[in-house]
């Protein structure tokens, strides 16, 4: 249902930080043109943390309403309470997305049960495809395979965004849970190996600003073309360190800003990047020939 390049939208924000929404449209436009086979609005990267309800749901909307139905949105609908990510994916599913991210419940800590009476619930409650994004660097607590096996059987439970790093475990998910179900890396280091542990496709950072890059990549190694595909990860690999050499999204957010993608303004509790980082972050762009 899907695969290959999606991006983890980041949210244009003004310099006074409220929603850019012309940025954030022209951005999504920008992503289909360059080829992003996938729209995640609201994520993480998307700073779901420190946006409002009616916020999250303007980019909510505002993304489906700029991809046309062109390629499909899967709006980020996370919580770590049951009822606020069942209204955040029945939501969705009246904006007209095409799916749901919803992340493993943070700072709760729940048992495998919690886990997996958590997205049963809101699968029961919304109709669409729900895709469960496990990420246990953030979330602290890490979905078993077991348990995502159980969740599987699930008719809206169509796959998971696995942002472990932990290159064993796609192969286990797709000997319990099967090879229908849908393998979405959600770590940009890692996701040729991945593809080749039974992954289809990867939710990336490093696509806010190289989306037509991140899709080559993507088509080479779906052509058979691994040496291509070696190469474009080659060229990546060090625009994937600037990425992270702090905490998420203020790297991305200053390179779009380089771009001429919105500002590089992120709400507080993060801070702007570090002079070294901003270095590091242009020195990778333009190693990678993504800035002039």
């Amino acid at each position: 249902m899907f695969k290959g390049s999606l991006v983890a939208l980041i949210t244009p924000m003004t310099a006074d930080g409220k929603l850019d929404e012309r940025a954030f449209q022209d951005l999504v436009a920008w992503q289909v043109a360059e080829g992003a086979q996938g729209l995640i609005p609201v994520g993480t990267t998307g700073e779901s943390p420190t946006l409002s309800h009616a916020e999250h749901q303007r980019v909510v909307e505002m993304c489906v309403e700029a991809a046309a139905g062109r390629v499909p949105v899967i709006a980020g609908a996370g919580s770590n309470s049951t009822a606020e990510a069942v209204a955040l994916a029945q939501h969705a599913k009246k904006a007209g997305a095409d799916g749901a991210l919803v992340v493993t419940p943070y700072y709760n800590k729940p048992t495998q049960e919690g886990l997996y009476l958590h997205f049963k619930t809101i699968a029961d409650a919304a109709d669409l495809p729900i895709v469960i994004y496990n990420i246990p660097p953030r979330s602290v607590i890490d979905m078993s395979v077991e348990t995502m096996a159980r969740l599987a059987k699930h008719p809206n439970i169509v796959g998971v965004k696995d942002a472990t790093a932990n290159l064993t475990r796609p192969l286990h998910t797709r000997a319990t849970c099967g090879p229908e179900f849908c393998q979405l890396s959600g770590e940009d280091h890692t996701v040729l190996s991945f593809l080749a542990a039974g992954g289809v496709g990867c939710i990336s950072v490093t696509a806010n600003i190289a989306p037509r890059l991140c899709r080559e990549m993507h088509d080479a190694w779906a052509e058979g073309r691994l040496a291509d595909a070696m190469a474009i990860q080659d060229r990546l690999v060090p625009v994937h360190d600037a990425m992270f050499c702090e905490s998420s999204p203020g790297p991305v957010k200053y390179a779009a800003s380089l771009l001429g993608r919105g500002t590089e303004f992120c709400r507080m509790p993060l801070a702007p990047i570090a002079e070294a980082s901003r270095a590091r972050v242009r020195s990778a762009l333009s190693g990678a020939g993504l800035l002039n």
